[in-house]
């Protein structure tokens, strides 16, 4: 099972830290070998910019996404 991550790149979401969250989950995929098994894009801005920085999870939306945050989200899906 493939699990799909997309952060949002728009502006106001990568300046908010997408960059540092993209860091970090390129790290952890690579350091975890976990290439076949997440799928990792970028996306455009969907308009949830004052809730930003956004990551999709297989289509579900989580908002305000700091690096501790997605620490913790990718503990929980356990890989």
């Amino acid at each position: 099972m493939t699990i799909k991550i997309k952060l949002c790149m728009g502006s106001a979401c990568f300046a908010r830290g997408n960059d540092r969250n993209l860091a970090l989950l390129q790290k952890y995929i690579a350091e975890k070998k976990l290439d076949a098994r997440i799928e990792l894009s970028g996306g455009r801005c969907e308009g949830r910019c004052g809730a930003g920085p956004n990551i999709y999870v297989d289509g579900v939306c989580h908002s305000g996404m700091t690096e501790e945050k997605l620490r913790k989200l990718l503990a929980d899906l356990k890989l």
